[in-house]
């Protein structure tokens, strides 16, 4: 087998930690993968992987290749596309995965946009609030917002996605309307659960260049940003929102904007790629496209 399918099949192993999920994501048996680590092991001379019946994990010879497979992987793929990016329009499919509302609301309704400008490129659009493991899906390149883990992928930095503090008219009317933090202590919150943690943050707001976090009471918990502005509209409390999601409700005067001058701190987004990957000149143009479109949101 070819030196560098071997590198592919072996890096693919342990960012997957499975012989497995390895093949499968390769489209390949798993017999052709065990072989391939066995040639690979024959040939450097040295043990790789530990293996046991729940998972494979590199050895730490293992771990000093995966590095340097990465950076022979990259070289190669740069070779090979040096003067194709220039000659030929990108090509191919990409699979992306965006948080539920952005997708909807932003990136699906500019796609014609971008299919018409590159019209060789496919795209396969996830749209959902859960985190993904982009080796083991297939994933090319996910949109995340908010603060990012550890999880050593590619990050590419969009801006920063700013929030207001949202009521609905029938909760003001009911409650009245809090003109500072310190009026919170009389009202109610729609509470919203990360999808993958559970966590409930607290109310949050920027005081002398701090933040701020207060808990709110709150009779309604949420995991979704479709159930956290419908429980906003319902009147049952105040919510912290991107200004994008709420816009349309704002222009109509369903949801009016409070305290103004205590917002919380704006969120980060980021491109993600897996750091397994040398980027394509199609996923590149993607994600130049994807950043003008995000960055109206940033305004």
């Amino acid at each position: 087998m070819d030196r560098i399918d071997l590198f592919r099949i072996f890096s693919r192993v342990v960012e997957c930690a499975s012989f497995t999920r390895a093949a499968d994501t390769l489209g390949i048996p798993r017999s052709s993968v065990s072989a391939a680590i066995q040639e690979l092991e024959g040939r450097v001379g040295a043990r790789l992987l530990h293996r046991t019946t729940r998972k494979v994990s590199p050895t730490q010879d293992g771990t000093t290749l995966y590095e340097r497979c990465q950076r022979a992987i990259a070289e190669v793929e740069d070779t090979e596309n040096l003067f194709r990016q220039t000659a030929a329009q990108p090509s191919g499919r990409l699979k992306i995965d965006v948080p539920g509302r952005i997708g909807r609301l932003i990136i699906a309704p500019a796609l014609p946009e971008f299919l018409d400008r590159y019209p060789q490129i496919d795209v396969e659009l996830g749209v959902t609030d859960r985190a993904v493991n982009l080796i083991e899906e297939s994933i090319d390149c996910v949109l995340r917002v908010g603060p990012l883990s550890d999880s050593g992928l590619i990050a590419r930095p969009i801006g920063k996605l700013p929030l207001i503090n949202v009521a609905s008219p029938a909760y003001l009317a009911r409650h009245g309307t809090p003109q500072s933090p310190d009026d919170l202590a009389n009202h109610w919150a729609v509470n919203y659960a990360s999808p993958s943690s559970g966590r409930v943050e607290g109310w949050e707001w920027i005081e002398d260049g701090a933040i701020r976090t207060l808990p709110l009471r709150s009779r309604v918990t949420v995991n979704s940003a479709e159930a956290y502005i419908a429980c906003c509209l319902a009147g049952l409390g105040l919510i912290q929102i991107p200004v994008y999601d709420v816009r349309g409700y704002l222009d109509a005067g369903e949801l009016l904007e409070v305290m103004p001058d205590h917002r919380a701190d704006s969120m980060p987004m980021a491109l993600l790629y897996p750091h397994r990957q040398h980027v394509s000149r199609r996923l590149q143009v993607f994600a130049d496209w994807l950043e003008m479109l995000l960055r109206r949101l940033l305004l």
